[in-house]
């Protein structure tokens, strides 16, 4: 099967935003990293957009004005580790990157999202679990899904990409990824090993 190069996606977490003013680019900030702080030292669940906002020397209103629910705060603090990963799977090495069958990217792909969600689970679910459907509205899942489609066009021109991408999707949400892990004690390398399985059942 031919390797596949993903045509360039708009990196949505890089650069572009406007000029702000000083005291708003120090009210984030100190947003950002009070609330990272407090999340390490007592867990997302735990923590409430309230202390974070009296924790960082903010009213709650700048606080919401700012990022609107906590799954906004918490996609912010992701950005660089999202951005690296889109830019590994754009414009990295191989596997990953470009320059390797669809079916192995699709795999290293998902193993890539396993390792960030065995790392940083309770992070990605917040980030996932606001509003209804907001996960699918989001830019990351957008920037996902376009990856997911372009190697399913490739590795498996004969099914529906839009759908067998969100279906891959699916199998990676930090929820279900989470409740493997956590809630049913499945190993990590067990997980990685169904994804393999499905990854080259689809694409194989």
């Amino acid at each position: 099967m031919n390797p596949v190069t993903s045509q360039p996606l708009e990196l949505p977490l890089a650069g572009g935003a406007p000029t702000e003013r000083r005291d708003a680019v120090r009210n984030r900030n100190a947003i950002l990293c009070t609330a990272r702080r407090l999340f390490a030292e007592q867990g997302v669940d735990r923590v409430s957009m309230d202390a974070i906002a009296a924790a960082a020397g903010v009213g709650k209103g700048t606080l919401f004005r700012r990022f609107g629910d906590r799954a906004s705060l918490v996609r912010s603090l992701l950005e660089e580790t999202e951005a690296a990963f889109q830019e590994d799977f754009i414009r990295g090495p191989a596997p990953l990157g470009p320059g390797a069958p669809p079916a192995d990217r699709l795999v290293a792909f998902g193993h890539a999202l396993l390792d960030q969600i065995e790392a940083i689970g309770p992070l990605v679910l917040a980030a996932e679990t606001g509003s209804p459907g907001v996960r699918f509205s989001h830019s990351v899942y957008a920037a996902h899904r376009a990856h997911v489609r372009a190697l399913v066009r490739a590795g498996a021109p004969e099914l529906d990409a839009d759908y067998t991408a969100d279906a891959l999707l699916a199998a990676l949400s930090a929820e279900l990824v989470m409740h493997q892990l956590r809630g049913r004690s499945v190993p990590l390398e067990d997980v990685k090993a169904g994804w393999t399985a499905l990854a080259d059942r689809v694409l194989g």
